[in-house]
């Protein structure tokens, strides 16, 4: 394990070849597949020339030679008749030997072969003389699996594709996330599971939907038997992955582990689920690093189509997120995959605040949230460093949630804050400045088991972060003149320029009527300019003159123009009567949209889905909940006493006035008052601040 850096360097160092003829950000397309060879043609060199031999001996006469080579010699081989050191024997031929070479690899190594689309490199680096002199160098690594272990070529793999990553400034840690998190997510998901992990019969599925390069999966099993030796459960490792090189590289990493390389899927987890049989393919512990603000826009179609179609009983039946991050979609896909049976499922992701707090009541976070925490699924929220991660220096945050919680965690969410768990490190990898410890990851841990209140943890009931969102409005208030100013204001209103519009496609047609809308405009115009310039309070008042003096000059008032005509010669006045929409009931007031505003009502006991309110406190005609109206009694109407509730905001769900949102706002929950300097110090600053500015004046001055 000491010398996976020096490995890493030496790989690295063959990169300096392709300079000139490949573009750094090009480097990773040649190095990394060919690292992955070299370790494939080290793990094949015992049973080499025995595979050779029964290639030979058998080839023609068995119809599946892959099906008895692989039984007896596992899914890695090679039945070409070269090796690293034969290509080079023949530095002429390396092009098409190398191609043949390939080609004898076994199955499972040709979907890697493929997926790093190596063969089309071939040619390139043929044509530049880079072949021999890059498998030369290769000669010089020793990556033999027998003396590199599966967890230090991880940590190589990791090393180089940040690496590479950072030479374009590609998001590196979309592929892997550190090590000390993954243990971090390992010790929250078993800490209270040892009845299920001591039971080596048990059969235990971990899943993970966007599995980079493996690392998490293979870290989370390596970990569990190391603890636990030899009482460690069957672990059986499932994967999808996107980007094709990752993919490659995870693939590769399974199949010289001996596990099951068919189990990591290549493809879009959420338009090309590789384990869409729900009933076949639950989980009982998902992890993943979905990446943190990535677009869902090129397959938008395909989950719309599936929210829309299957609704609760698809993948993301509670809602879709904005189109710029897709984060909360990656945790619906999980939540979906859910074990049904006693000992259910555990699931731990890692997001940055977004999915948090993003989106207001209503919207689609806001509703996956609400989905998530009334089913009482969410467990814990660890608030991580910052500077962690090797792409990004923002803080990150570990989701914990479970379908079978613990009794004294049900209807509770545990919120720890472990910001501060963290020691420095010598060296930075990328925006990896910080690192959390093994003793650190044991403090955390021990906070999460003890579920209380204290410095770093606090304990809530599921409905504190909920809120009813009510629309508060207020009267619309306007008076009415008919001034040169506001006549003239007239103009700008669309429902008196469409009068002197014509939608006729004959010329004469169109040109005579709009001469007519043209002559009407002048006859509003002279009879606005007629009418004294009163000012009226009370709309209902104006309109009816407007219309006496419109009757007796032959003009129509149609309702598009009367809108015209009130917009124009109307100002807002705190002064004047209210606009009532038809009647004088609260329901008729017409509000005043510039006045409107919101207010988050916490929910209620009563509120909450899980109680069994007493409803005989319900407004007759529509559901206003009590809690509503004393909030709105107690916290608005002393300030605004006109204001009133928009009735028709209302919940898709329980069908009650204001729309229910949940938001888990860290930061607050752990916010530590800061008491301001004392007065005596700021003015001595200020005034020393000031001596020194007008010393280096004086300097300037002379």
């Amino acid at each position: 394990m000491n010398n996976f850096q020096e490995k890493a360097n030496l790989i690295w160092n063959i990169a300096d070849l392709l300079r000139g003829d490949y573009k750094p950000r090009e480097y990773v397309d040649a190095i990394l597949p060919m690292t992955v060879f070299r370790r494939l043609d080290q793990a094949v060199e015992d049973n080499r020339q025995a595979v050779w031999d029964d290639h030979k001996r058998y080839r023609g006469e068995l119809k599946n030679l892959d099906g008895f080579l692989q039984r007896k010699y596992g899914r890695v081989y090679n039945t070409s008749p070269y090796n690293w050191h034969k290509l080079m024997e023949a530095p002429d031929d390396l092009a098409q030997n190398l191609v043949t070479y390939l080609n004898g690899f076994s199955p499972d190594v040709q979907d890697i072969v493929e997926k790093f689309d190596f063969r089309r490199q071939i040619s390139r680096l043929q044509a530049a003389r880079l072949i021999y002199p890059i498998l030369d160098e290769f000669n010089k690594v020793d990556l033999h699996p027998d003396r590199v272990k599966n967890r230090e070529m991880g940590l190589i793999f990791e090393n180089l594709i940040r690496r590479f990553s950072e030479q374009y400034n590609e998001t590196a840690g979309e592929h892997f996330t550190p090590r000390e998190v993954i243990r971090l997510m390992v010790h929250l998901l078993f800490a209270e599971q040892q009845q299920r992990l001591a039971d080596p019969s048990v059969i235990l599925k971990i899943y993970d939907p966007a599995c980079g390069t493996g690392g998490m999966l293979t870290e989370a099993k390596s970990h569990l038997e190391n603890e636990l030796r030899e009482q460690a459960p069957q672990i059986w490792l499932f994967g999808q992955e996107l980007n094709p090189q990752a993919y490659a590289v995870a693939k590769s990493d399974m199949l010289l582990k001996g596990e099951d390389p068919e189990r990591i899927v290549y493809g879009n987890s959420f338009s090309e689920d590789g384990y869409s049989e729900r009933d076949k393919y639950r989980f009982e512990i998902m992890m993943s690093n979905p990446p943190f603000g990535v677009s869902w826009k090129k397959v938008q179609w395909v989950i719309k189509r599936e929210h829309e179609t299957m609704g609760e009983y698809g993948r993301f039946g509670a809602g879709l997120p904005r189109i710029n991050d897709g984060a909360l979609l990656f945790l619906q896909h999980m939540l979906h995959k859910m074990d049904d049976d006693q000992a259910g499922s555990r699931i731990a992701i890692i997001f940055n605040g977004s999915p948090l707090f993003t989106g207001d009541a209503g919207s689609g976070e806001s509703e996956i949230r609400r989905w998530i925490i009334e089913n009482d699924w969410l467990e814990t929220i660890v608030a991580l460093p910052d500077q962690l991660f090797y792409n990004t220096g923002i803080n990150t945050y570990i989701w914990i949630l479970t379908n079978r919680k613990d009794g004294r965690r049900k209807g509770k969410i545990q919120l720890i804050n472990a910001v501060d768990f963290y020691v420095k490190m010598r060296k930075s990898l990328g925006d990896k400045r910080q690192e959390i410890s093994d003793e650190q990851i044991e403090e955390i841990t021990a906070i999460f088991q003890a579920f209380s209140d204290g410095e770093y943890s606090r304990i809530y009931e599921n409905r504190f972060f909920g809120y009813r969102k009510v629309r508060v409005e207020r009267p619309l208030r306007l008076n009415f003149q008919t001034s040169p100013e506001r006549i003239a204001l007239l103009e700008e209103q669309s429902g008196f320029q469409n009068l002197a519009k014509s939608r006729r496609k004959d010329p004469d047609v169109k040109a005579r009527e709009e001469a007519e809308g043209r002559e009407q405009q002048e006859r509003i115009r002279l009879m606005l300019t007629d009418m004294p310039d009163t000012l009226y309070k009370s709309r209902p008042t104006f309109v009816k003159g407007l219309r006496q003096v419109a009757k007796e000059q032959g003009v129509a008032l149609k309702s598009p123009l009367l809108k015209a005509i009130l917009a124009a010669l109307s100002e807002r006045d705190e002064t004047a009567e209210i606009c009532y929409k038809k009647d004088k009931q609260s329901e008729g007031i017409e509000p005043d949209t510039t006045l409107r505003d919101h207010e988050n009502v916490p929910l209620s006991e009563d509120d909450y889905p899980d109680s069994s309110p007493d409803d005989s406190y319900l407004d007759e005609r529509i559901p206003l909940t009590e809690t509503v109206r004393a909030y709105f009694e107690r916290e608005v109407l002393p300030y605004v006493p006109d204001a009133f509730i928009d009735l028709n905001f209302t919940d898709h769900k329980d069908g009650r006035v204001g729309r229910i949102g949940y938001e888990i706002n860290f930061n607050r929950y752990f916010y530590k008052y800061q008491p301001p300097r004392d007065l005596d110090v700021i003015q001595t600053e200020i005034k020393t601040l000031e001596t020194e500015i007008m010393q280096l004046l004086a300097a300037v001055t002379t």
